[in-house]
């Protein structure tokens, strides 16, 4: 697989035409949203003194309308973005992989992966779908949402999950569910607390105690079955996933069920959106995307999924 700076290479020395048409348009993009958002707010500040006592509803259709507004604007230029510049960088990285602009990491697989709660509304895109050394991968941005209501009978939508949502064989077919997430209890409250916290915690099958405490600093994990937890979680392993957690520099939620491992790393953003408002030739603009795509497709390398130190059964 390339490394991160043959794919930066690639993207300014292949991809540079492209980038420079592609940096003309978001500047004339730029200018257009600033005149329609000018317009726009002061056709809805007229309305809000010729109405008066509405204001509470005019600035929550204000802001709606305007988010709607916002993406039909950018919907052009954001679909020539991801077609010229991010399909390409895939495809750098793989000439077998697929992928889609539009579409998301499929709800069972969400669902079957144990780390969050059910999902009342998932939305995504950027897939990517294909096999590294052999072994399946996909991946997409993900959006998990679950619908909430308040004591009035609004309702409103809390995040339960934002970010890269990656699936990838391995090799085994787990009897038990293990499931592997971010140890804020201990790091929140101490070791007694939190300790207590965790093995209380009802939501969760049984707490599973590993014996490397750089590991249990990070991670707690939960199981269906102790001792195939801990079969799984090797010394190795557990070195691996720290790595990982410490390359990606944001939370992840790793499970093992059926054949697959999940992980989960938040971003709290929409990944592969192309910028509006700075520039597609600044460096860091373009290392955020690659990053990215680098830390996905290389989680079989980084963790040797395509060593098959288990067989399936």
């Amino acid at each position: 697989m390339k490394s991160v700076s043959e794919l930066t290479d690639y993207y300014y020395k292949n991809l540079f035409p492209t980038l420079e048409k592609l940096e003309n348009d978001r500047k004339n993009l730029r200018y257009k949203i600033a005149l329609v958002a000018f317009v726009y707010t002061a056709v809805c500040v007229a309305i809000a003194l010729t109405l008066g006592n509405f204001y509470e509803f005019i600035l929550f259709a204000y802001i709606a309308l305007g988010a709607v507004i916002y993406k039909f604007l950018v919907h052009d230029y954001t679909h020539e973005f991801k077609i010229s510049v991010i399909k390409p960088l895939v495809h750098a990285i793989d000439s077998t992989l697929l992928y889609s602009s539009k579409t998301h990491v499929s709800d069972y697989y969400f669902e079957h992966s144990e780390l969050f709660e059910t999902a009342d509304k998932l939305s995504g895109n950027d897939y990517v779908k294909g096999q590294i050394d052999g072994i399946n991968i996909q991946f997409s941005d993900l959006h998990a949402q679950k619908r909430q209501k308040s004591s009035k009978g609004r309702e409103n939508w809390s995040t339960l999950f934002q970010g890269l949502f990656i699936v990838a064989d391995f090799n085994k077919h787990f009897s038990g569910k293990t499931v592997i997430l971010p140890d804020t209890a201990q790091n929140t409250f101490g070791d007694v607390i939190g300790h207590w916290l965790q093995s209380n915690n009802m939501a969760r099958d049984e707490l599973v105690k590993m014996d490397d405490p750089e590991f249990e600093k990070e991670f707690v994990v939960y199981s269906t079955n102790q001792v195939e937890a801990r079969y799984i979680l090797s010394n190795s392993l557990m070195k691996k996933l720290l790595a990982f957690k410490q390359k990606s520099d944001h939370q992840i939620h790793i499970s093992f069920v059926g054949i697959h491992i999940y992980m989960a790393i938040s971003y709290n953003k929409d990944l592969f959106e192309p910028s509006i408002f700075r520039s597609l030739l600044d460096y860091k603009i373009a290392m955020e995307y690659i990053k990215t795509l680098h830390l996905a497709i290389g989680l079989v390398e980084e963790l040797k999924l395509n060593q098959k130190l288990w067989s399936k059964r």
